[in-house]
């Protein structure tokens, strides 16, 4: 396998030939990583960082021209947990499960069944489309729910009564 680096030039993909890359980091004293990561980069690398830190980024780099980065899903992900942790320092609450296209969701709800159909631009639910699933659970219910809470997506924080009783059994 080969693919252009950022110069444009040819890159061997092939393992053996990454793994050597790889194990010539070890020996870089960190000016030469610093000079790597600006090769690979094609910008500064960040000042006062450690040497592994550099490594690590100079190693991502080689095997992700060589094999591939992340998705552009996976990208926007990240973009949105780094503007999340920006924002308020937390991305526990950002964790809900990501639901594919066409994925169907049951729940009973009063003796009715509920199936809500996971659409590219929403969820369907009904014959008509929704923007959000905690709205459904608002219309099945008639009450405020957290949408993948009410469709069973996320694990429910036990009380600490309940935690004790599982600590007896």
């Amino acid at each position: 396998m080969t693919t252009a680096d950022t110069n444009g030039g040819a890159i061997d993909g092939t393992p053996d030939t990454v793994s050597a890359r790889l194990q010539a980091l070890e020996q870089m004293d960190y000016t030469d990583l610093r000079r790597e990561w600006r090769r690979l980069y094609r910008a500064q690398p960040p000042m006062r960082v450690a040497r592994e830190l550099l490594k690590l980024g100079v190693a991502w780099k080689i095997q992700e021209q060589a094999y591939g980065g992340h998705s552009v899903a996976t990208k926007h992900r990240l973009a949105g947990l780094a503007k999340t942790l920006e924002r308020n320092g937390d991305v526990t609450r950002n964790r809900v499960a990501r639901l594919k296209p066409g994925a169907r969701l049951v729940r009973e709800w009063r003796s009715e069944s509920h199936i809500v159909v996971v659409r590219e631009d929403g969820f369907e639910w009904k014959g008509r489309l929704w923007r959000s699933l905690s709205v459904i659970a608002r219309e099945i219910t008639g009450v405020h729910w957290s949408g993948p809470r009410f469709f069973g997506m996320t694990e429910r924080t036990k009380s600490p009564a309940e935690n004790a009783e599982s600590d007896d059994a």
